[in-house]
């Protein structure tokens, strides 16, 4: 279930918002300037899908955002327990970082845990099969895929080089809860 709480930037052990309500999700994220849907992932994609066939059972959506946005170039990030590089994935984007363009993941299977820095809150929003979500350019963030991560998104991007990642250099990624 989606979920989104919210913490100061100077407490992260005691949340000061909670809630699993889409709606409720929506309205606070949106608020904040961050694209928050539920979107339909609703093919038949199989067991460990290629970034093909996840890509060509979207199209549609992908088509929808291109057409809204302009976005120039998507790809597929999909992780399982067994990847042998899953800590050192993990490691790295655990760390704080902006982006020069938004970032947009729609997840079509599994979940994630996207951190905004915004302003002095912190937004965790646990992203699921079914979320769309656009953090806009420039605000800091992170993500945590979780010690066993499962989850495909495709990832839509405003320029063809795809992700690219400034890093902050902020510690503040370490004091706040973690996926399992």
């Amino acid at each position: 279930m989606s979920a989104l709480t919210i913490f100061s930037d100077t407490h992260a052990s005691e949340p000061t918002w909670h809630s699993t309500d889409g709606h409720e999700i929506q309205r606070q994220l949106n608020g904040k300037g961050v694209r928050f849907e539920r979107w339909q992932a609703d093919r038949d994609l199989g067991v460990n899908p290629t970034a093909e066939t996840v890509i060509n059972a979207y199209q549609h959506a992908i088509d929808k955002l291109v057409q809204e946005k302009g976005y120039q170039s998507w790809d597929v990030i999909s992780l399982r327990a067994d990847n042998p590089q899953k800590d050192a994935l993990r490691e790295k984007f655990l760390n704080e970082h902006t982006h020069g363009e938004d970032e947009v993941r729609f997840f079509v299977e599994g979940a994630g845990l996207f951190c905004l820095h915004i302003g002095n809150e912190v937004y965790q929003v646990l992203c699921e099969k079914n979320d769309l979500i656009s953090v806009p350019a420039g605000t800091p963030h992170w993500f945590d895929m979780g010690s066993e991560p499962n989850f495909t998104a495709i990832r839509i991007f405003d320029n063809p080089e795809g992700w690219i990642a400034q890093f902050t250099g902020s510690e503040i990624a370490a004091g706040y809860p973690k996926l399992a």
